[in-house]
């Protein structure tokens, strides 16, 4: 059994949530911890002589420490790069809570100390008419790791995402700050200070722009005492 699971989200689709949850599993490896992690849902995936494949997905198989098939990494894998509940719709299938948290129990019972799951997009990402992806973590009752994206709006979208965790009766144990553009935002260090002082959860990390996006050397920037020392 795993001994600690986390759930990763962003405020946005494409604020780098895969390489903030690679770079997470790098500083874990590091102190010698036992790292999994999934992307139940992956849309923008490419056809592979071993079939559908997410370079996300792969990425944290990749930074990883323990060996898991792709398929347990990534087991709902669609090709086009669009919302997950549209694209499943398009290929006839159909997303469900249920079957998302019974796939993420499956991997918690796997030897590990720490597993990470990423979420889709930002915390109300639909998976059907009536379910959205926020209900999977709901179920099963872990906490949540928000990325956040400097950028302009940064502050409105941290706070409302941070609000509605907190509304779903979950806790938000840490947060991370990515640049996710080469040019900085403006008055980015007031920002920061205002999210500090104003998220419910300590900042486990300010990353670099980073064109490489390699979460070897994001890990530097890391501090995971909130996560691994409770």
């Amino acid at each position: 059994m795993t001994r600690k699971t986390y759930f990763v989200t962003g405020t946005d689709t494409g604020v780098g949530k895969s390489v903030v949850t690679a770079a997470i599993l790098e500083a874990a490896n590091r102190q010698g911890l036992r790292t999994l992690a999934m992307k139940p849902i992956a849309s923008g995936s490419e056809e592979t002589a071993d079939g559908l494949r997410n370079e996300d997905a792969l990425l944290l198989q990749k930074h990883m420490s323990e060996s898991l098939d792709y398929d347990l990494v990534n087991p709902i894998a669609m090709a086009p790069a669009i919302a997950p509940h549209v694209a499943a719709g398009q290929a006839g299938r159909q997303l469900s809570a249920q079957r998302l948290t019974g796939l993420c129990r499956g991997l918690q019972t796997r030897p590990g100390d720490l597993l990470l799951i990423e979420g889709a997009g930002g915390w109300r990402v639909p998976l059907n008419e009536r379910e959205t992806f926020a209900q999977v973590p709901g179920a099963l009752g872990v906490p949540v790791i928000l990325v956040v994206s400097l950028k302009l709006g940064c502050i409105n979208h941290a706070l409302l995402t941070a609000e509605a965790i907190l509304r779903d009766g979950l806790t938000l144990a840490g947060w991370v700050a990515n640049r996710t553009e080469e040019t900085p935002m403006a008055v980015e260090a007031e920002n920061l200070d205002y999210l500090r002082s104003h998220l419910p959860a300590p900042c486990l990390g300010e990353l670099p722009w980073a064109p490489d996006a390699n979460p070897v050397s994001l890990a530097d920037y890391l501090d995971l005492s909130p996560l691994v020392e409770n």
